[in-house]
């Protein structure tokens, strides 16, 4: 019986290539989803896509004062709990569920900026990012 601690390397490095290549696929999908929102409804579509597709990475801001003291590459553990809701994927998900569930309510721009925040995670998982640990390191 194979132990799944006993995974080899090149297993292991093609998992992460196949893992973060489907991300990029996503994080591709959701850009140009949030692309043809601004486009179809405007200014203000697009530019909450934007806005949304950067708001994640503001959270930085939350605990900026204990940047200096942090290690390199650590996230102040004040903004840990910011960060990891803002870029968890279920929540943007979810939301979208509901608007598609809710067809009386449909404001375009709230589609695009989720299209956006989409993207962003995305984005961040085909690099790499995900979410931190309560030290603010990033998660294996």
């Amino acid at each position: 019986m194979t132990s799944t601690t006993n995974v080899t390397p090149a297993l292991r490095t093609a998992t992460v290539v196949a893992r973060r290549t489907a991300w990029l696929a996503a994080a591709l999908f959701w850009t140009a989803f949030a692309v043809l929102e601004g486009v179809h409804h405007g200014r203000l579509a697009g530019a909450l896509a934007l806005l949304f597709l950067i708001l994640p990475d503001l959270t930085f801001l939350v605990a900026l004062d204990e940047a200096p003291r942090m290690a390199k590459g650590q996230l102040a553990p004040r903004a840990v709990p910011y960060y990891n809701a803002m870029h968890r994927a279920l929540v943007p998900l979810g939301l979208l569920a509901a608007y598609a569930a809710q067809p009386y309510f449909s404001w375009p721009p709230a589609f695009a900026a989720l299209c956006g925040w989409l993207a962003h995670i995305s984005y961040d998982r085909a690099f790499g990012y995900g979410l931190r640990t309560r030290e603010g390191f990033q998660r294996d």
